[in-house]
């Protein structure tokens, strides 16, 4: 008796033991490559926004400068704040340095704990130096 080309034997349906244990090392590779590098962009990312917010303060305080002939000495007194998103990351502050002339140093210190605990502290002068060089 000839067997029908649509039927299927009982035991031949689904996926066996060792094709679902390929299935998971792979998965587990593409994990263990893919990781190091999504952590590193998300890093990146993170170190991105408190630079940006560090060069408006930047050029905030050189229109206070213009305006009242003095730097304001905290992010509120330049009458901006910090969003959440950056002050989860970085704690941001201001250093006055009393002339002539006077200058100011921003700078953005990683929070503990945090996922940019390790990426180390990001500085802006009023010359417009930024360190460390690597990381702008």
């Amino acid at each position: 008796m000839a067997r029908s080309p649509t039927k299927r034997r009982a035991g031949s349906a689904g996926f066996t033991l060792l094709e679902l244990m390929i299935v998971v090392a792979i998965i587990g590779i593409l994990s263990a490559v893919a990781y190091p590098g999504y952590t590193r962009y998300v890093v990146k990312a993170h170190r991105t926004s408190a630079q940006v917010h560090m060069m408006e303060l930047a050029q905030a305080q050189s229109r206070m400068m213009a305006d009242s002939r003095a730097y304001a000495a905290s992010v509120a007194a330049l009458g901006m704040s910090t969003s959440t998103a950056i002050s989860d990351k970085y704690t941001i502050a201001i250093k006055l340095e009393d002339g002539p002339p006077s200058a100011f140093t921003i700078t953005a210190k990683p929070v503990a704990g945090s996922s940019q605990a390790g990426d180390g502290d990001l500085a802006i002068d009023s010359a417009g130096t930024r360190t460390p060089a690597g990381k702008w």
